[in-house]
């Protein structure tokens, strides 16, 4: 069991890195010892939702700075282990481009944020899973589309519109039966009760990897996510961190 210290300005935080991510937790440890980290901010703060850092560029960065893009020049593999590891207050997670222009959901070489979120009703967490399977439903139209596609551009430059009905209507049926086969997106009974009490940020659950948790040190990720920011999300004043490994 690794544990990290990373020690801010405002405060010591003690994360537990999970084993059953060794990409990212061998990376994380790599990167700790190479003292990668130290003189970097949480450049990236942003209240009842998490603290991001871990860009290089961000030492000694004058404000005005544009950050978040620093890296050490490659990505990791995702590592997602849902449902077992969600996003619950707490929650080490690591950063990574947007699904348009990494559909791998590759991780961040360095990047990283830990939750805080906010505590749901349970009826909210119903309203997310109705989301969440009008997402899966769509995603599989599209796949099923993406497939037809050559068939779809014929019947369009031929303006057969009945041949286009009927072949959206088999989509639709075998969308549905995909769908059903694969199961509707359910919370499970450790997330609603994570999520109704404790907080955190259901919304990313299976699409960043979630590689530690907090240990120790809540009140201090509390105290930063509070931090007046400027308007890039950056704190007004900095937080900077060095880390070091406490236990291997």
């Amino acid at each position: 069991m690794t544990k990290i210290r990373i020690n801010t300005t405002e405060g010591d935080i003690i994360v537990r890195l999970y084993d059953e991510t060794p990409k990212h937790r061998n990376n994380f440890i790599k990167l700790v010892k190479e003292e990668f980290f130290n003189g970097t901010l949480f450049h990236r703060v942003i209240k009842d939702f998490m603290i991001q850092g871990g860009d290089p560029d961000s030492k000694n960065a004058p404000q005005g700075k544009r950050l978040g893009t620093g890296g050490p020049g490659y990505t990791i593999p995702a590592e997602f282990v849902y449902p077992k590891y969600f996003h619950k207050r707490g929650a080490l997670s690591a950063a990574r481009l947007a699904d348009q222009v990494n559909p791998e959901r590759e991780s961040s070489g360095s990047q990283f944020y830990i939750v805080w979120g906010k505590v749901y009703k349970p009826q909210e967490l119903k309203q997310m899973e109705r989301q969440m399977e009008m997402q899966q439903e769509q995603a599989i139209f599209n796949q099923l589309a993406q497939a037809h596609r050559e068939e779809i551009l014929n019947l369009r430059r031929n303006r057969d519109r009945a041949g286009l009905q009927q072949l959206q209507d088999q989509l639709v049926e075998e969308t549905q039966k995909k769908s059903k086969e694969t199961g509707k997106p359910k919370f499970t009974d450790e997330q609603v009760k994570a999520y109704t009490t404790v907080g955190g940020t259901p919304f990313l659950d299976n699409q960043y990897t979630v590689f530690g948790e907090v240990e120790e040190g809540l009140d201090v990720v509390e105290k930063i996510q509070n931090a007046e920011t400027l308007r890039d999300d950056r704190p007004k004043n900095d937080v900077s961190m060095t880390m070091e490994i406490v236990e291997e």
